[in-house]
């Protein structure tokens, strides 16, 4: 007992040591021990000890998190009468001490939350001995506040950690709980929590009581969690915020058709402290997103109307606006009004029309006051005093400077409010254009004036080009709202103003480029030449457009073929200037559009090198990957020289020649022993960017040809080479590997060669000779920190299997010839893979999607076409494949959900029919790869099962988007597995009330009516078909039942 006590004093001391001590080291040894201390057999009754006698909060601490670790582990989990006590002993603990800390309190309601989301399906004597939350915390309800508090926290957090999903349990027993927990407990939850606060509102809270402050705020925090509860397994992403919809249950539809609940909310914002409001406005936000079938139209017209009241009298009394939490929660309200109902809904609530006076006063304010506000439902005039404010605030934020942020910093906002500018500023466009021609005329005088005086200080001269640049910006947007069927000829000419006055500002500005120049003001003049394209240049535009006619008065430019020419002169000067100037570079070279007879554009053909383009230099201060806009700059080169280029060889050969150049230098450097490995890498990296972009634009046979026959067999072993050297550096390999891949991906069917040409066998033994080169020498990096893994390896294998996926399924290639012939191209490329792939953990493969994607890609063409390889694998390669399909069906990735359903189809069909060929009988024998995979399959049923389990589960209980691709497999499945899909159809069965059990009985009997015992095509499709009619036929038969998302506890 002695040491006991020894033992626990020594663990309230590392404790201590951990949390309170300033030393470094020390705090690592504590941590080291306390860890050592958590894998320890006799953890669980040190918990207990340390909980009962230990002294100080953070050994109390160090039991609660050890205790909920304990409780999460997945591999030799705690008994069940374990879990109960634990259970039982917290609740305890919290009701007889009531002024622990709170870190404490909060993580032994954690454990609480923990043991009953995990144990939510465990059954004591046919009980369901952890769904009774509500009864567990009665006795805190009861009690005193600070009890209170206690009890709305437990289902607080309750709510929120089964509405978590966590990474080491699977997703689908994730949805089956929160399902359960939704369908049981939820609205019982939420129905008491809206009745603690009517009673919390009705008793006039002493809002100077700090206990009373906190219950109020977990009450809040416990009707968000409810109302944000994913209710249907979408996981609603907030950055998607107006396309929000909460899909409440049915079954609440009492509680959002009593208008009080409501109410309540609007007055609980009007009564307590604005520290408080954000929760009130954040529960309205998600009771304004209700789905909109859970009302008829009268009781939707109802409940807007109620709604709207409501936002009208906060708007009415906006004083607790000015706190910025508030004010955000608000606009997200004022968002999911607008986008959750329609302008015909709106229009018809009794006091719309002074809302709506009310919602374009706030915007104005918003503008005056917070210029990163989100502007709702502005009215036209009062657009015209927002440019005015907008122009100032640059003006205040270009003369003062002190810690400000400069709003066109912030890329996403800016095009966030012009994309709502190009509305807003066509309505009364008359008094919106002179405003803008008043405002850009005094700042462009103010600008020249400045330039040529001697005196000027850089300060002035920011200050207007920022005024300039918002103005541009603005100047664009408008242009860019211009709708065809609404605008006038007059409207053109004002548009003629205005592009008049940007090309003019366009002028004095390059004139400067070679002294200084502004890089916003710059993007924002390509965001306008963007606009003015998509409106005024196309063959839709009359040419004889009021607008040309103005250009043609001021600037002498008579059709649009002028105006290009304007625009092209443009994008060589900032080619020129701005070259290492990545944002600039990059987006002048995705405006190069419709292009190919202007003169600058054949200069550009004809002279793509460093000496008048910068960026195509090498500059040995920048890094590797800047060059990447290389890339886009030779695609639309290679657009361009494809529109006349036909079969004329010369002229590519002309066009290639700086290129040939390059290679050649690069050939030269690698033929002697010692060279400049920087400039080597800089020259080949910036060479097979650019040759990427050409491969990309050169998507007809003719011009591919063209291509390939200059790269191929001349400077392949460049490349080659090149992965030997450099592997280890993913800035060169990178590159490499995508123009290898790019270079074996039939797009568009150029890929084709003559029936006499070896060439689709060639490309793919350098394929596979990059592959195997690449990824053998990958394999020898040895262990990567986890946060470098994927930039210096996985990236690398993704690209390969892109690869590699592309040449199997580019139809150039006749795969028989390898094996038929001796050359073993093929199977090294495919034991690399496999190499590869085994080299990668399982939970790798799905958290990163460009990872995973061409990884199951990958996957569908080899067991489509090269299911005897697969078959021929290792029985432990076989089941990390299976494993990983496995996985991929729950994937939140529709296509790699898609890609892993056809994966299994393939293999289940291959199984079946190498199965029937078995049981028949045959003078030939299996093949010996066919006879082993079946042998596998037989010793490891469970696998196969449990994907059959998991595809059911997600047909019957999921929101399942893929239902087709899901279907495929499934009918394989049963026919491997009929003994084990009739238990499971008899679980099922049998979980359902007595009174639904003769319907679903007779679902899965619809199911498989009709269906023969073979996977023909026909038969295939019948079973779609039935599965179509079966799935509605269960959510019809399910819509009432409390039981059906909790019966399949054979499928966890």
């Amino acid at each position: 007992l002695t040491d006991l006590f020894q033992s626990l004093a020594q663990l309230e001391n590392l404790c201590k040591q951990l949390y309170e001590t300033t030393d470094t080291t020390t705090r690592l040894q504590a941590e080291k021990a306390l860890v050592e201390f958590t894998n320890s057999p006799d953890c669980l009754s040190k918990c207990q000890l340390l909980l009962e006698r230990g002294s100080s909060s953070y050994s109390q601490l160090l039991a609660a998190t050890c205790l909920t670790k304990l409780v999460s582990r997945t591999n030799n989990p705690l008994p069940l009468e374990q879990r109960i006590d634990i259970r039982n002993y917290v609740l305890n603990y919290l009701a007889t001490r009531p002024k622990l800390a709170t870190f404490v309190t909060q993580a032994l309601i954690q454990l609480y939350a923990r043991i009953t989301k995990l144990g939510w399906f465990d059954c004591q004597k046919d009980d369901y001995v952890f769904r009774n939350a509500i009864t567990d915390v009665t006795r805190f309800l009861q009690d005193s506040v600070e009890y209170c508090i206690i009890g709305v926290t437990i289902l607080s957090q309750l709510t929120n950690e089964i509405n978590q999903a966590d990474t080491t349990h699977p997703l689908t027993k994730h949805r089956k709980i929160a399902s359960s927990f939704r369908d049981s407990s939820l609205f019982d939850i939420f129905t008491l929590s809206c009745n603690l606060l009517k009673q919390a509102s009705g008793k006039n809270l002493n809002l100077n009581d700090e206990s009373q402050h906190g219950l109020l705020m977990q009450l809040l925090k416990l009707t968000h969690n409810c109302l944000n509860f994913d209710f249907i397994g979408t996981s609603t992403d907030e950055s998607s915020d107006d396309l929000c919809t909460v899909q409440i249950p049915t079954s609440w539809r009492s509680a959002f058709l009593d208008s009080s609940t409501l109410q309540l909310f609007f007055d609980l914002y009007h009564s307590i402290p604005p520290s408080f409001s954000p929760l009130v406005l954040s529960c309205l936000v998600q009771i304004a997103s209700v789905r909109r079938s859970l009302f008829n139209n009268a009781e939707r017209a109802k409940f807007l109307s109620h709604l709207v009241d409501g936002v009208k009298r906060i708007l009415e009394n906006p004083q607790s606006l000015s706190d910025p939490n508030n004010y955000h929660e608000f606009c997200r309200l004022l968002a999911r009004l607008k986008s959750n109902y329609q302008l015909g809904e709106l229009v018809k609530v009794e006091n719309y029309p002074d809302v709506i006076r009310l919602i374009a006063n706030f915007t104005v304010t918003s503008l005056q006051v917070y210029s990163g506000s989100t502007n709702y439902l502005v009215l036209g005039q009062r657009y015209l005093a927002a440019v005015s404010r907008k122009l100032k605030r640059a003006a205040f934020f270009l003369g003062s400077r002190d810690g400000l942020e400069d709003p066109l910093e912030d890329t996403g906002l800016v095009q966030q409010q012009l994309d709502q500018l190009s509305t807003i500023g066509r309505c009364e466009y008359e008094k919106t254009c002179a405003l803008l021609v008043q405002l850009f005329d005094q700042s462009a005088q103010s600008y020249q004036e400045l330039l040529q005086s001697a005196s000027a200080s850089p300060m002035d001269i920011a200050v207007q080009e920022g005024r300039l640049t918002w103005l541009v910006y603005i100047i664009g947007a408008v242009i860019g709202g211009r709708v065809s069927f609404a605008s006038t000829d007059e409207q053109d000419a004002m548009d003629g103003e205005l592009v008049c006055r940007v090309l003019q500002l366009m002028n004095l500005t390059d004139s400067r480029l070679a002294q200084a120049g502004n890089e916003k003001l710059e993007l924002a003049m390509l965001s306008f030449f963007e606009q003015f394209r998509k409106i005024y240049i196309g063959d839709q535009v009359q040419k004889s457009s009021k607008l040309y006619r103005r250009l043609s008065e001021v600037l002498g430019l008579n059709d649009e073929t002028m105006v290009l020419s304007v625009f092209i002169g443009k994008v060589i000067t900032n080619l020129k200037y701005w070259g290492r100037c990545e944002p600039i570079t990059s987006k002048t070279l995705h405006s190069v559009r419709k292009l190919v007879k202007l003169s600058a554009v054949q200069f550009m053909l004809n002279n793509h090198t460093s000496e008048h383009f910068s960026f195509l230099g090498i500059n040995n201060q920048s890094n590797l990957t800047d060059m990447r806009c290389r890339t886009t700059f030779y695609t639309a080169l290679g657009r361009l020289l494809m529109v006349d280029l036909g079969e004329d060889e010369d002229q590519y050969e002309q066009f290639m020649l700086p290129l040939t150049a390059a290679f050649e230098a690069v050939a030269q450097m690698f033929s002697t022993n010692s060279f400049n490995e920087q400039e080597a890498k800089r020259t080949l990296v910036g060479l097979v960017r650019d040759l990427r972009g050409i491969a990309f634009a050169f998507n007809a046979k003719t011009s591919f040809m063209m291509l390939f026959e200059w790269i191929y067999p001349s400077y392949m072993p460049i490349l080659q080479r090149a992965i030997e050297l450099w592997y280890h550096d993913p800035a060169c390999t990178t590159p490499v590997l995508k123009l290898m891949a790019e270079l074996v991906h039939n797009r568009s069917q150029r890929l084709q060669f003559d029936v006499s040409s070896p060439n689709g066998i060639l490309l793919f033994r350098e394929t596979s000779k990059m592959i195997t080169m690449y990824g053998n020498r990958i394999l020898t990096l040895g262990e990567v920190p986890k946060d470098q893994v994927y930039a210096l390896k996985l990236k690398g294998i993704s690209i390969c299997f892109s690869m590699l996926k592309a040449a199997l399924s580019g139809s150039y290639v006749n795969f028989g010839v390898f094996r038929l012939y001796g050359d073993d191209a093929l199977e090294n490329a495919l034991q690399t893979f496999i190499k590869l792939l085994l080299s990668i953990p399982h939970s790798d493969l799905l958290d990163y999607p460009k990872l995973s994607q061409s990884y199951y890609s990958l996957l569908e063409v080899l067991t489509q076409d090269h299911m005897n390889f697969i078959a021929s694998l290792e029985p432990h390669v076989i089941m990390y494949i299976l494993s990983s399909i496995s996985e991929g069906l729950t994937a939140l990735d529709t296509m790699v959900c898609t890609g892993c359903c056809s994966c299994l189809d393939h293999i289940v069909t291959y199984l079946f029919k190498q199965l029937s060929r078995s049981t028949k009988k045959r003078t030939a024998p299996l093949n010996r790869e066919s006879d082993c995979f079946l042998h596998i399959m037989q010793q490891h049923p469970a696998m196969i099962q449990q994907m059959l389990s998991t595809v059911l589960n997600i047909i019957i209980f999921e929101d399942c988007r893929n239902q087709w691709s899901m279907s495929r497999p499934l009918l394989g499945l049963i026919l491997l597995n009929e003994k084990y899909f009739s238990d499971l159809r008899n679980s099922i069965v049998n979980s359902q009330p007595p009174e639904k059990q003769q319907a679903m009985h007779l679902c899965f009997e619809n199911l498989m009516e009709g269906i023969e015992r073979n996977l023909l095509t026909k038969n295939r499709d019948r079973f779609t078909q039935n599965l179509s009619a079966f799935r509605r036929e269960v959510n019809d038969s399910m819509k009432n039942s409390t039981y059906g998302v909790n019966s399949n506890d054979m499928m966890s």
